[in-house]
């Protein structure tokens, strides 16, 4: 059965309704909360953004395990940007995070585009160029899977496979349709493909397209709040 996930409400002021979706996610049989890796929403300086970290390591310490007895839900990034923090930095919040949910911990990784460029350059952060952020994130893929972590590298706006290929990775694809997801699975060398989008939209239907995107071959489908969390979960096993 494919794995299911959502990205959890942060940009908000507190993490309640954040912590909230996350138990409904867990007593629906949802898989794994995610988490954005923002300063402010992007393009909306104005509004607040609750670092991904300290959400996900409460989160960890808190939740009860799924529905079913199984262990406790997956928690990650989707995607902790590299660049906004030194990877020394990055990679010693995975491994704390992984202290407290071992095992369940998936470190969703990507470098941020010119849409999250003025993030760095308001904190006066350099933002260097596009294949260094590259460079940056096949190290610190690698670092993380050597410490034992389960690492996804996000493929950009064209869901390039080379990063997560390099790395080792899972590529995540985000937003992409389903024959896209398809391609990348036959031409990606045995490389495991999630997929991760926002909201879904009432067309097509949410069984529908998470039906298609599990054909493709796509491991996982994890999508923006808000997400019917029970249709969720029915359309993964009917899948």
């Amino acid at each position: 059965m494919i794995r299911t996930g959502i990205v959890l409400p942060t940009f908000r002021d507190t993490p309640d309704e954040a912590f909230a979706v996350a138990a409904e996610a867990v007593e629906a049989g949802v898989d794994g909360v995610f988490c954005y890796d923002h300063i402010w929403p992007l393009g909306q300086p104005e509004r607040p953004a609750l670092a991904p970290f300290p959400v996900l390591g409460a989160l960890a310490a808190r939740l009860p395990a799924r529905a079913g007895g199984q262990d406790g839900p997956f928690v990650g990034t989707l995607v902790a940007r590299v660049g906004l923090a030194p990877n020394d930095v990055l990679a010693a919040q995975f491994v704390a995070l992984n202290n407290l949910a071992p095992g369940r911990v998936i470190a969703g990784l990507g470098t941020g585009d010119k849409m999250s460029e003025q993030e760095n350059r308001a904190y006066g952060i350099p933002y260097p160029t596009a294949a260094e952020r590259r460079a940056e994130m096949v190290s610190l893929g690698r670092e993380l899977i050597d410490a034992g972590l389960t690492v996804w590298i996000a493929g950009g706006t064209a869901w390039r496979t080379d990063e997560a290929r390099a790395a080792g990775a899972a590529l995540n694809l985000w937003d992409a349709e389903a024959a896209v997801v398809a391609e990348r699975c036959s031409s990606a060398d045995g490389i495991e493909v999630t997929w991760a989008g926002p909201p879904p939209a009432a067309v097509p239907p949410l069984g529908e397209r998470v039906r298609a995107l599990h054909e493709a071959g796509a491991s996982w489908v994890v999508f923006g709040w808000p997400v019917d969390l029970h249709d969720l979960v029915d359309a993964a096993r009917d899948a």
